[in-house]
């Protein structure tokens, strides 16, 4: 996209949105319809998941006003909860007195894990040293069954045996960590494959039981990073700015603050991820082991006041990949994908480290400001408003009036429904 500010574009109906979409695409309305509901087919979600019997619909939204590394770019947001898409761009939209974010990301490193199962310390003890002296070969294997990845640019980049200790007393574990670059892949397939693959020769030079043969999501290898530096007159003030980095400080010292912090910030990244076909679930299996790493949970961000600025940074494991998965499969995913503009998996890593970064800040700077219900009445009433009933045509009416009474209840929802009717009749 050649600029993600569109100015007003929540408050424009959501023809005009779409209409605007074509045209930021370069494609024509009707280019659109895999964002329309129906998309996706019942004969067709037949073939992607066992037992169909529906499909749930997840709204799309677009996050606007996102830099990174000096370019705009459009993010498609699928999302259920109300002030996830808002929130992110008004942040995006801060970030941008500072030059918008910078990021980056590693190569596509995935860990795939061999379970040996030695009976005893001394059968470990015979294992680790056959293996040792059968590395060449071990190393031969995995070649030639990662060779897959090689005309790609990856391949086997690493192999590595660790000792595991059982404190309760039982026998001890080896664990074969095979480390496959995947370039642009999620790659837990490939990985799989790998592993799979290899296991019957390696439990046969170590003469132990080989259980299981699994991918980590615990991607340390394959980090993603992002970072901002903001003006604190952007931000309301110094003051405001000073809290923000006290709350973040909060979610490095207490897990039970970091759990939530945490969980805010991966509202971001997991809409993005659904939106392009990327497996959210691993990518917060991850984040969370990753925010354990050194035996305290904590927050995976970092803001400080660098004089007249704020400064924050984020760091975190992010398996994503722009080939494969549901890219051809789901209709909808490949148009999602084109409006983020995401060419490589490392592009894509970065843009949604920038994402959670942004959805972090605004998280922080509301609860500082003043406290996030107040930024999610307006739309948990319009949420109340729908599962009452009301029509499209009447929400924002009733809404509007609720929110003037200060009264925001199922209870209140419902008498302004029957009020706005009774007065149309």
């Amino acid at each position: 996209m050649a600029d993600s500010r569109l100015p007003g574009f929540y408050t424009w109906p959501l023809a005009r949105r779409r209409q605007t979409l074509a045209q930021l695409l370069g494609r024509s309305l009707s280019d659109l319809s895999p964002l329309d509901p129906g998309a996706l087919s019942l004969e067709l979600a037949d073939q992607l998941i066992e037992n169909v019997v529906g499909i749930l619909g997840i709204p799309v939204g677009l996050g606007l006003n996102l830099q990174v590394n000096g370019q705009d770019v459009v993010v498609p947001m699928a999302v259920e909860e109300p002030s996830v898409v808002a929130a992110f761009s008004h942040a995006a939209k801060l970030a941008r007195a500072g030059g918008g974010f910078t990021a980056s990301a590693d190569r596509g490193l995935m860990i795939g894990q061999l379970q040996l199962c030695p009976a005893n310390p001394a059968a470990a003890d015979r294992a680790q040293a056959a293996l040792g002296a059968a590395w060449p070969q071990v190393q031969g294997l995995a070649e030639r069954a990662a060779s897959g990845m090689v005309a790609r640019g990856g391949g086997l980049v690493d192999l590595a045996l660790r000792r595991l200790e059982d404190p309760e007393g039982g026998p001890p574990l080896l664990v074969l960590h095979v480390v496959v670059d995947v370039v642009d892949a999620m790659g837990a397939n490939f990985v799989n494959h790998v592993v799979e693959t290899i296991a019957p020769d390696v439990g046969r030079i170590a003469d132990v039981p080989v259980l299981l043969r699994i991918l980590s999501n615990l991607a340390d290898r394959r980090l993603a990073r992002a970072e901002v530096k903001i003006p604190v007159s952007a931000l309301g003030g110094p003051e405001l700015a000073a809290r923000i980095a006290e709350a973040d400080r909060f979610a490095r010292l207490d897990p039970y603050r970091a759990a939530t912090h945490n969980k805010g910030l991966l509202n971001g990244i997991d809409a993005v991820a659904l939106a392009t076909g990327n497996d959210w679930r691993s990518i917060e299996a991850g984040a969370h082991a990753y925010a354990a790493r050194d035996g305290q949970y904590r927050g995976l961000t970092r803001w400080e006041l660098d004089g007249p600025s704020l400064r924050g940074r984020i760091e975190l494991p992010l398996a994503v990949g722009t080939v494969g998965g549901t890219t051809r499969s789901h209709p909808t995913v490949s148009l999602l994908r084109e409006i983020l503009g995401a060419t490589n998996a490392r592009q894509l890593a970065g843009i949604l480290a920038a994402v959670g970064l942004a959805q972090n800040l605004a998280a922080l700077r509301a609860l500082v400001d003043e406290g996030i219900q107040r930024g999610h009445m307006a739309l948990h009433a319009r949420q109340l408003a729908l599962a009452a009933g009301a029509l499209p045509t009447e929400v924002e009416r009733v809404v509007a009036a609720v929110l003037a009474a200060g009264r925001i209840s199922a209870e209140a929802i419902e008498r302004e429904l029957q009020r706005c009717r009774a007065n149309v009749g």
